[in-house]
C-alpha cells in the first residue's frame, strides 16, 4: 500500500511540473511573437496601417518605409534596413526625411535621386537611389526607395562602349580621308603614291578588323548556351591559332610551342572557339619581346560532374599589373594603349573571349606577374563528358567551373614545351 501511495505521488508531481513548463513555454511563445520585428508593425496602436497595406508592401522590390507624424518608423521593409536607411527606428537619411515632412505638410508627391555612402565599405563608392514620397492616409507618409546602382553601372558601359566604338571607327576613317587626299596630290609621284597606298591597306585591314570583331561580339555577348554545338578538336584549333600568328612571330623571333592537346575535344562552336583562342595567341604573341616563347598546353581536368579541358596560353611579355588585371576583359580597355595601337590591336579580344567561354559553360583566368609574362587559361566541357551527362540527364548541361585563377605554365614553366619543329 505505501508503495502504491508513492507511485501515486511521483505520477501526480510529474504531472505537475509538466503543466508548469507546458505554461511557462506558452507565455514566453507569447511574449516572443509580440517582439517588433523589421518586417512587423511598429508597437504603435494610435498608427496603424490602412487595410491592405501591409500585404501591398510586403510584395513590393523596392524599399519601403512608412512614417508616422512624428517621423517614427511605423513600418519597414528589411531591404530598408539592408540599404541603411532605417535605423534605431528612424529614417536615417536627411534628404528623405526632410521629403518626407513636406509631403506630409502639404500633401504633394516627390521624388529625387540621390547618392548615399554605402554602409561597410571604406572606399567612398556611393549607393545611387530614386526616392519618392507620398501621403498615406491622413497621417501617415509612404517613402519608396528604388537601387538605381546597377542601372547607372550599365548605362555607363553602354555610354562608354559607343563613345569608344565612335573613337576607333573615326580613327581609320579619319586616316583613309587624308591618305586618299594624300595620293590625289601626289598623283605625279609614284612612289608618293605607293607609299600612301601602303599605308591606305593598313589603315583599311585595321577598320576591317574591328567591324569584325563588332560583330563577333554582339555574336556571343549574350552569354546564351549553345544550341548547335559540337566536339571540336583542341589539336586543330590550337594549329590553326598558331597559324594564325606565325608571320607576326616569325618577324619577331618568337617561337611558338605546343604540348599536351592530342585526343582532347571541346564541345562547342568551332569558329567560336578558333576565335577566342587565335585572339589569345595573337595577344601573347604581340605583347611579347623579340627572342621569346610563346606556349600553348592544354590538360583535362577532373570536376564535379564531369572532365573538363583548361588550354593555357602562356607567354613571356610585360605582364599585366594588379589593377589592370581586373579589367582586361572589358570592351575596348587597353593595358598598354600605345602598344594595342601600333600593333592594330581593337581592344575587343579578351572581351570576345570572355563571352566565348561563358556562352559555352566555361571561363577565362588570369595570371600574370609584371615583367615576366602572363598566362590565359580556358576551361571549357569536354566533348565526351557533356555527351554522358546529356544522356544520363535527358538535357543539357552546362558546366561551370568554380575554382580560382589557375596560374597554368607560368613563364618558368616554358622550357617543358615541345620544340617547334614538333608543331603540326
Amino acid at each position: 500500500m505505501d508503495v502504491n501511495a508513492a507511485v501515486a505521488a511521483a505520477a501526480a508531481m510529474a504531472g505537475l511540473c509538466t503543466g508548469v513548463i507546458a505554461m511557462l513555454a506558452f507565455r514566453w511563445s507569447e511574449r516572443d511573437q509580440k517582439k517588433p520585428t523589421r518586417t512587423s508593425l511598429r508597437p504603435d496602436s494610435n498608427t496603424p496601417l490602412p487595410p491592405g497595406v501591409d500585404t501591398v508592401l510586403s510584395v513590393l522590390s523596392s524599399s519601403a518605409v512608412v512614417l508616422d507624424e512624428s517621423d517614427s518608423v511605423v513600418k519597414a521593409s528589411s531591404a530598408a534596413y539592408a540599404l541603411g536607411l532605417v535605423r534605431g527606428g528612424r529614417l536615417a537619411v536627411e534628404p528623405m526625411l526632410n521629403m518626407a515632412r513636406d509631403t506630409r505638410r502639404d500633401g504633394e508627391i516627390r521624388q529625387v535621386e540621390l547618392d548615399l555612402p554605402r554602409r561597410g565599405t571604406g572606399r567612398g563608392e556611393a549607393l545611387a537611389v530614386s526616392a519618392r514620397v507620398a501621403p498615406l492616409g491622413s497621417r501617415l507618409v509612404l517613402l519608396l526607395v528604388e537601387d538605381l546602382t546597377e542601372a547607372r553601372r550599365i548605362e555607363a558601359v553602354r555610354r562608354d562602349f559607343v563613345a569608344n566604338v565612335s573613337h576607333e571607327l573615326k580613327t581609320p576613317t579619319g586616316a583613309l580621308s587624308l591618305l586618299s587626299e594624300a595620293v590625289m596630290d601626289a598623283s605625279d609621284d609614284p612612289e608618293a603614291v605607293e607609299r600612301f597606298a601602303g599605308r591606305m591597306q593598313i589603315e583599311a585591314t585595321r577598320l576591317t578588323n574591328l567591324v569584325q570583331e563588332l560583330i563577333d561580339l554582339s555574336r556571343v555577348q549574350n552569354d546564351d548556351p549553345l544550341e548547335d554545338a559540337e566536339p571540336v578538336r583542341v589539336d586543330e584549333l590550337v594549329a590553326e591559332a598558331i597559324d594564325r600568328c606565325r608571320q607576326q612571330a616569325g618577324s619577331k623571333q618568337i617561337t611558338m610551342a605546343a604540348g599536351g592537346t592530342a585526343e582532347l575535344r571541346i564541345w562547342g562552336n568551332r569558329g567560336q572557339l578558333a576565335a577566342a583562342l587565335g585572339n589569345l595567341v595573337e595577344n601573347a604573341v604581340n605583347y611579347s619581346p623579340a627572342r621569346t616563347r610563346v606556349g600553348i598546353a592544354a590538360r583535362r581536368v577532373a570536376v564535379s560532374g564531369g572532365d573538363e579541358i583548361e588550354i593555357a596560353v602562356t607567354d613571356q611579355g610585360i605582364g599585366i599589373s594588379e589593377k589592370d588585371r581586373e579589367r582586361v576583359f572589358e570592351r575596348f580597355y587597353r593595358v598598354d594603349p600605345a602598344r594595342s595601337r601600333a600593333t592594330g590591336g581593337t581592344g575587343l579580344g579578351l572581351a570576345i573571349v570572355k563571352h566565348v567561354a561563358a556562352s559555352h559553360g566555361g571561363e577565362v583566368t588570369v595570371w600574370s606577374s609584371e615583367g615576366q609574362g602572363s598566362t590565359f587559361t580556358l576551361r571549357l566541357p569536354e566533348a565526351g563528358a557533356v555527351r554522358e551527362r546529356d544522356r544520363t540527364s535527358g538535357g543539357p548541361l552546362i558546366v561551370n567551373g568554380d575554382e580560382g585563377p589557375y596560374p597554368a605554365a607560368a613563364p618558368d614553366t616554358l622550357d617543358s614545351f615541345p620544340a617547334p619543329e614538333a608543331l603540326p
